[in-house]
């Protein structure tokens, strides 16, 4: 992720730059009160009302006044909805309050309308010339009633979104469009046949080995979450100074000072500037971010689905239409070629060795966490199974299907252990049989055959 994007993702951004505006746009009208003084502007001139230096001070002091009370109100609105998205949902999905772009904007008006009628308050003045009149910005005070009659809106559009964005297939669908963006961004449209996996690389047999057991141990210079990985810039930095980079750690990884990010080999290559910009190119920080961190954005909708399911909450409906939202994103997955681990140069040489995200990984997450928390609910076990059915129909590895069909199974002998009734036991196992025979049966082409 760039640093413009992050830029863009904190909650002052937008109303930062709407006061620089409102700055701007204060000292201009101002400027352009000075120049035209009291020129006719003509068929212009009506539309503006001219109220004299007590009525301005008044209009302005009226303004400004009400929109730092309303500024505080939506702050307070919006603290707390955080609160109540945060205990029901889950702590994880306040991002996704402090990157709207609705509730930055509706902030951002208020206290730039604030700011700006303060400005042009300032510049209200005696004149110079000693006359005793005063100098009454009238563009720039009409301008500052169009901005309150603006913010009466930007109220009512505030209530509107707000009451939106608490709403649960709101949030799901805000954590299912970064899915499937990170979907897109980081594995490629699937394009004809597949080459067959592979352990490792022609070429680079007893090269990982070694990077392990021998190579120069990368050290973490901070605590925190892995945010990014600029692989590209690795291995950059691998072919100039000639050695091998293996990593242990990917987007999401948790790191603590001074452990093992990874090992270079040959250790006599490796200097204290290599080091530093390898580093450099691994961003840390203090949260998980879904831009690079495809897990990320699924254990979003899978802790909204198991919270729905606590004692407390009780709500299989939420945790349904939050295994709806991730089985969009798992579609798409399982259509993509999971890119390989090692990073070669343009001459064929292995340069980079890092861990990627599978489909397996995801779903074995998602299937343990059914299992253990959905056993008493039998139609979300219901739609966990539409779910493996679903994303086996789209997936072209045989063996994620595979290992979707053992899951199917424990899931099947977990909801047995549980005492469920007759009736419910046998219609769940008519339905795993269903998806076993759908997942054996599913996309055999001959690109699996090969």
């Amino acid at each position: 992720m760039s640093h413009w994007a992050r830029l863009r993702q904190h909650f002052w951004f937008l109303p930062a730059v709407l006061c620089a505006l409102a700055t701007v746009l204060a000292e201009t009208l101002i400027f352009l009160d000075q120049r035209l003084g009291e020129v006719d502007l003509g068929p212009v001139g009506v539309l503006i009302t001219r109220v004299g230096e007590s009525g301005s001070r008044d209009l302005l002091g009226a303004v400004a006044g009400s929109m730092l009370t309303v500024a505080s109100t939506t702050f307070s609105i919006t603290i707390a909805v955080l609160a109540l998205s945060s205990s029901t949902y889950g702590p994880r999905l306040v991002r996704n309050f402090m990157a709207d772009r609705g509730n930055q904007f509706v902030l951002g008006v208020f206290v730039a309308t604030f700011l700006y009628s303060l400005l042009v308050l300032r510049s209200i003045r005696v004149l110079d010339d000693g006359s005793g009149e005063y100098f009454v910005p009238h563009l720039a005070i009409n301008m500052a009633v169009l901005l309150a009659v603006l913010a009466i809106g930007v109220l009512v559009y505030f209530i509107h979104h707000i009451s939106d964005s608490v709403q649960v297939w709101t949030l799901a669908q805000q954590v299912r469009a970064d899915l499937l963006a990170t979907v897109d961004r980081l594995y490629s449209e699937q394009i004809g046949c597949e080459p067959p996996d592979f352990e490792e690389p022609e070429g680079a047999k007893g090269t990982p080995h070694r990077l392990d057991t021998d190579g120069f141990s990368l050290a973490a210079h901070e605590t925190g979450y892995v945010q990014s990985v600029d692989h590209e810039e690795i291995v950059a930095l691998a072919c100039k100074h000639d050695v091998v980079v293996s990593l242990r750690i990917r987007p999401g990884s948790h790191v603590i000072e001074g452990a093992a990010l990874g090992a270079l080999w040959p250790p006599g290559q490796v200097n204290d500037a290599l080091l530093a910009k390898i580093l450099k190119s691994i961003r840390v920080g203090r949260a998980r971010t879904p831009h690079e961190d495809v897990a990320f954005s699924a254990l979003l909708l899978e802790e909204m689905a198991v919270r729905a399911l606590s004692s407390g909450t009780n709500d299989p409906y939420t945790a349904i239409n939050a295994l709806d939202d991730l089985s969009a994103g798992l579609v798409r997955l399982a259509g993509r070629r999971t890119p390989s681990k090692f990073r070669y140069d343009p001459q064929g040489n292995l340069r980079v060795v890092a861990p990627v995200v599978t489909l397996t990984d995801l779903l074995d997450h998602l299937l343990d966490a059914m299992r253990l928390y959905a056993i008493e609910h039998p139609s979300v076990v219901h739609r966990t199974l539409e779910l493996v059915e679903q994303v086996g129909a789209a997936s072209k590895h045989p063996s994620a299907r595979a290992r979707m069909d053992k899951q199917v199974q424990r899931l099947v002998e977990a909801f047995a252990l549980s005492s469920p009734q007759g009736c419910d036991l046998e219609e769940l196992r008519r339905h795993a049989d269903r998806v076993g025979r759908s997942l054996v049966g599913s996309n055999i082409t001959d690109c699996d055959e090969q």
